[in-house]
């Protein structure tokens, strides 16, 4: 029972995070059919902005939120300057993949002049410990399993239940279909990564909290959401959702009973079997959409 209990909360925290991390990069390839390469550094930009706004005094309960309507519009940013005008071309993947890869070494090599190399770690969520199932957890730990399915669910209303996600929707499924009903396909390309920003700044500061912030902090959240988004299924975003919660609770298993060192093997392991069995993905759906 104590095995299982430490499982338990292991696999719910990892699998919290692993959904926040891949959610933005998921809606990106859903909405333009690309990767973001430069996810990792957002994560990283939004951990430093954080800390950046509680190093002047920002109460933290305004941090939060500032710091992702912040990296939301460096998202959109980033999208006009070296994705937008690639669209249309036909090998827009490998371009992209290259443009937001010397994005994100740009980004990482500002961050390091701006802020040193130093590491740094931002407030808990909340201070102090607690046991859960007779399992010890920090209370920012508690806090972050506990919100991030509300956060997934708004995400989701969003998508669903708004005329800006049905338009994102719409775009997702066929772009041609939503520029003849005159919906501005571009403008939904730039919401699309400014919200992927945002989240991709709110796993950051959950990281920040968590664990020291440094320059190159946003490397192992990336390849981490990447096996997530590939293994759940890249025709929608609720497919890497559950995707996330099975890798956290595999990755506690296998750190349990075979130790750190091995886990991240029979990960990769478990997405190469994945990758020949079902490349599509385990949840991926027929159609493509922002289900």
């Amino acid at each position: 029972m104590d095995a299982a209990a430490q499982i338990f909360i292991g696999g719910l925290f990892q699998g919290s995070l692993y959904a926040v991390m891949a959610v933005g990069l998921a809606l990106i390839w859903t909405t333009i059919g690309v990767f973001n390469f430069a996810h990792g550094v957002l994560m990283m930009l939004g951990a430093y902005g954080a800390w950046q706004l509680t190093a002047i005094g920002v109460p933290y309960f305004v941090v939060v939120p500032l710091t992702m309507l912040l990296m939301a519009g460096f998202g959109w940013l980033l999208q006009a300057t070296v994705v937008r005008p690639l669209i249309g071309r036909p090998n827009i993947v490998l371009v992209v993949v290259i443009t937001t890869l010397a994005a994100a070494s740009l980004v990482e090599n500002g961050t390091l002049e701006i802020w040193g190399p130093r590491s740094k770690q931002l407030p808990s969520l909340s201070d102090g410990n607690t046991s859960v199932l007779g399992v010890g957890i920090s209370v920012h730990q508690l806090v972050i399993i506990a919100v991030t399915p509300f956060i997934l669910m708004g995400l989701w209303l969003f998508l669903h239940k708004t005329r800006l996600g049905l338009a994102l929707r719409a775009v997702a499924q066929n772009e041609d279909a939503s520029l003849l009903v005159g919906l501005n396909v571009k403008a939904l390309y730039g919401l699309a990564f400014a919200i992927s920003a945002a989240m991709a700044a709110l796993a950051g500061i959950f990281l920040g909290g968590y664990r020291f912030m440094s320059p190159v902090m946003g490397s192992d959240p990336l390849l981490k959401a990447l096996i997530v988004v590939v293994f759940g299924g890249l025709s929608s975003i609720t497919g890497p959702i559950f995707a996330a919660y099975l890798i956290g609770f595999f990755e506690a298993v296998c750190s349990y009973y075979f130790g750190l060192y091995w886990t991240p093997a029979l990960l990769f392991v478990v997405l190469i079997l994945t990758l020949m069995i079902r490349p599509e993905g385990i949840f991926a759906g027929k159609t493509r959409g922002l289900a």
